[in-house]
């Protein structure tokens, strides 16, 4: 069975780092069978949250918007590739997150967090937690975290060193992971329905 995942990114930075680790995620899922398609914020480049796509009449959103929102809906899963800012959440991904909701109830979410020092975001990860929780997500309990970013990987976004060997070391757990709840959710979604 193939699933489609979902990999979302969020920095607006001009050198953005963490893409290297999103782009690598999308070519890592593919290569295990399953699809992957990239949602960076940058690109989609939705305004700051003013309307929720649910707020707008039926056919009257944005066609940007409709267009993640049909892609969200249709999805089997995610993984969200979090920065730290501060010692909280990015905020172009928080921004992009938050213009939908019901779109990712029923469905697993897996985050993978970075930075550029050596705690790999784990404050921005475990924020990520609680607000995809919130949001009607069951957040996997495997994490993929990766410290020192800016050398994780060469000029052809292929892991490498002692930071880039553990990210590919932790991968195969990470994704069996989210496959697991991925296919668990969705048996239980095509026997029962969602309970609301």
């Amino acid at each position: 069975m193939t699933r489609h995942i979902l990999v979302f990114y969020g920095s607006y930075r001009r050198d953005r780092q963490g893409i290297k680790l999103a782009r690598w995620l999308v070519d890592a899922i593919a290569a295990r069978g399953d699809s992957a398609e990239l949602i960076d914020a940058k690109a989609v480049d939705l305004p700051m949250l003013d309307r929720r796509f649910s707020d707008y009449p039926p056919g009257e959103a944005p066609p940007t918007m409709a267009e993640l929102a049909a892609k969200i809906a249709g999805a089997d899963g995610y993984v969200f590739v979090a920065g730290e800012y501060n010692g909280g959440l990015q905020p172009g991904l928080k921004n992009l997150v938050d213009h939908y909701l019901v779109e990712y109830a029923w469905r697993p979410a897996a985050i993978a967090s970075y930075s550029a020092g050596p705690f790999a975001a784990v404050r921005s990860a475990t924020a990520w937690r609680t607000t995809l929780g919130a949001m009607g997500m069951v957040v996997t309990s495997t994490a993929l975290s990766l410290a020192r970013i800016g050398g994780a990987f060469d000029a052809d976004g292929v892991p490498t060193g002692e930071d880039g060997s553990r990210i590919e070391k932790g991968f195969p757990r990470f994704a069996n992971d989210l496959n697991w709840w991925i296919d668990a959710a969705k048996a239980q979604r095509a026997r029962t329905g969602t309970p609301f």
